[in-house]
């Protein structure tokens, strides 16, 4: 439900039968309880516009504020302030009316767009390490966000399968007398560094890798079929990532550097055409308005460049994608390049005007002692043993809270160490930098996965231990269950501004007052105790229950599942 929209129709109409004129009417939450549930503080500009003392046009528009029916009473406050209270008849209604609802009260976005979502990008040849965990964990957050609200997502997974390495890789495979299929590809991470080792210490070795990456720019058969098996086996590592994170990348998702190599002859052509690009010191090159320092496309060799692949993959998502809106999760220290390759793309245009171009920034995950996570030994941590770690700490953390059988205890531990670390990245602002710690990721305190995981379980336990079938409405007899019900109304208008900003962990603050309240809510309002009036005792089931399908879905759109018992 998008209460901040009706409020704002409310409040127009006032304002038409008061005869003022205004362009927009915004609607804020209200800072303190005491201020009501939102604000209208528009009146300070309206009465810069009409020359009149802000509090008499205050004054004036609350007269015309209809409170029959949503709103309950409004109020002005200070130099011309309106605090506005919503009425407890009107909430009880209306949660009861998602009681039943899959999408608990969250509707689609009225015009859908089409959106490219650009996320993960591992390396090829290589296992995944922790620097790849934000970009793949935020970037599916975003992409089952918006498909939630009813855009047309499309997930790309941009991965590096092109240059100098795979030559190295496909010569020291066959010096090795292996073949794409054998068990040498077992161990990427060591393959890679073996073969690394050669190139750097044989000259001959490397002649011999150079000429095979020309091999396979050229499609020489044999050539591309060893290349393909790194890339298969790359990729296999990556699934077993995604499986067990739950993210919902496949193979149909990849969009290689490859894809996109037929294409950057065209993308050089196009910037001459235009004048946009000039060869300067042998390289071709774009002189950007305010910097000194071109963008290179390609270089005298004839090589080309990351921009020019970026180039080449917004025209293709903009013109043959038909994108609206194309979001590229990647790290922060990304930003200049990106606006960079995205200035080209619209003065070249190979991107319209009316496409959304947005860099998705994030910062770097930080040890406890303030520098970027690593092994002891400075090694790179391997992203699937972090997973795996996860899951072990997970288990000493819940075995001994409640009786489970062996299998219950993994299940649960899965689900609680996966979501433990998700949880902790998403929950704080994706711009910022963050210490990892894994007891304050798994704590039954705060805001964490595992407090969320908790308030559900426990909801669930309640349920169950009714004895009957729970029907009947939602009456809201206090100022606990009028807070509660609001913030679960307000679960769409919190959706909606995380997917229009890309801030997920607009959804986990929302996701922890939620279960701050309920707390409050279970402490003051017993619901199973004894001499409580049978209606009242429904009411708050189904509270609760409500309650407990808002987490549910929140916690599903952040990729983290629940548990009934923990």
């Amino acid at each position: 439900m998008k209460i901040k929209s009706q409020l704002s129709n409310i409040i127009s109409d006032a304002l038409k039968s008061a005869n003022i004129k205004a362009d927009d009417v915004v609607i804020s939450d209200a800072t303190k309880p005491e201020f009501g549930d939102y604000q209208f503080n528009g009146v300070m500009k309206l009465a810069k516009i009409l020359k009149q003392n802000p509090r008499q046009i205050a004054t004036n528009l609350v007269e015309h504020i209809d409170t029959t029916g949503m709103i309950a009473k409004v109020e002005v406050a200070g130099p011309g302030f309106i605090n506005i209270w919503l009425n407890n008849e009107w909430l009880g209604k209306e949660v009861t009316a998602i009681l039943t609802d899959d999408r608990v009260g969250v509707g689609y976005v009225q015009k859908p767009k089409k959106v490219v979502v650009d996320y993960s990008g591992p390396n090829m040849a290589k296992q995944m390490h922790v620097g790849h965990l934000r970009s793949t964990i935020i970037g599916d957050t975003l992409a089952t966000l918006l498909e939630f609200l009813g855009d047309d997502v499309i997930r790309q997974n941009h991965i590096g399968d092109w240059g100098t390495q795979f030559g190295m890789l496909i010569a020291y495979l066959e010096e090795q007398g292996a073949d794409g299929a054998t068990t040498e590809l077992k161990d990427l991470e060591q393959f890679y560094k073996d073969a690394k080792v050669r190139f750097d210490e044989s000259p001959e070795f490397a002649d011999k890798a150079r000429e095979y990456v020309v091999k396979i720019q050229s499609g020489d058969e044999h050539c591309l079929t060893l290349w393909q098996s790194f890339i298969d086996a790359s990729l296999g590592h990556c699934e077993e990532v995604y499986d067990k994170l739950g993210v919902n990348l496949t193979r149909d998702d990849v969009r290689a550097e490859s894809f996109y190599n037929p294409k950057l002859a065209e993308v050089i052509k196009t910037l001459k055409e235009i004048n946009l690009s000039t060869v300067s010191d042998g390289a071709e090159c774009v002189f950007l308005d305010g910097s000194e320092v071109p963008v290179i496309v390609q270089k005298g060799d004839g090589g080309y460049l990351y921009a020019t692949t970026d180039l080449a993959a917004l025209e293709y998502r903009a013109k043959e994608l038909k994108a609206d809106r194309i979001c590229y999760v990647v790290d922060a220290r990304q930003g200049q390049h990106f606006k960079q390759v995205f200035t080209i793309a619209k003065q070249a245009g190979m991107v319209g005007e009316n496409v959304a171009l947005e860099h998705i920034g994030f910062g770097t995950m930080m040890d406890k002692g303030g520098k970027p996570f690593k092994t002891r030994d400075g090694g790179v941590i391997k992203l699937i043993d972090l997973l795996d770690e996860a899951v072990v700490k997970a288990k000493e953390s819940i075995k001994e809270r409640d009786a489970h059988s062996e299998d219950e205890l993994e299940n649960i531990a899965t689900v609680v160490g996966i979501g433990a670390v998700k949880y902790a990245d998403l929950s704080i602002s994706r711009e910022s930098n963050y210490i990892f710690s894994w007891d304050k990721m798994l704590s039954f305190e705060g805001n964490t996965s595992l407090y969320m995981q908790y308030a559900y379980a426990r909801i669930q336990s309640i349920l169950r231990k009714y004895d009957g079938e729970i029907e009947g409405d939602i009456i809201i007899g206090d100022e606990t269950e009028h807070r509660l019900a609001h913030l679960l109304l307000k679960f769409e208008d919190t959706l909606s501004k995380a997917a229009t900003d890309a801030t997920p962990h607009t959804i986990t603050s929302y996701l922890y007052d939620v279960v701050t309240q309920f707390m409050k809510f279970y402490e003051l309002n017993p619901i199973l105790k004894g001499g409580i009036d049978e209606e009242v005792k429904v009411s708050r089931l189904q509270l609760a229950k409500l309650t407990g399908a808002v987490i549910n879905k929140g916690l599903d759109i952040l990729g983290i599942k629940v548990v009934d018992k923990i």
